[in-house]
């Protein structure tokens, strides 16, 4: 079975199209690297996903530390691996998966 791993532009992820191990280890796996054009994350499938974490766990937020910032984001994670059918989930991840 081959895999496909989506990577943005985010500069650490474009080194692997100069690093030669990366290229190596993923054809000996059966893996391709894809990247998503630049201005384009609307492409990656999981970005619909941090548009409901932003939504539902930090808009709106002042947190007072990292720490209590990332425990919003853990319940937000329980909530929604709990919650995957809610409607207002799905119709915030349906509006942001335009491709």
């Amino acid at each position: 079975m081959r895999i496909a791993i989506v990577c943005d532009n985010y500069s650490p992820h474009l080194t692997t199209k100069r690093c030669q191990r990366v290229g190596t280890w993923a054809a000996a796996n059966n893996v391709e690297i894809a990247y998503t054009p630049t201005n384009s994350s609307w492409l990656n499938r999981i970005e619909a996903q941090f548009t409901a974490l932003r939504y539902f766990a930090l808009d709106g937020t002042d947190h007072a530390s990292h720490k209590e910032q990332g425990s919003m984001i853990r319940r937000y994670i329980i909530w929604r691996n709990k919650h995957a059918a809610d409607e207002r989930l799905c119709k915030l991840v349906t509006r942001a998966n335009v491709a």
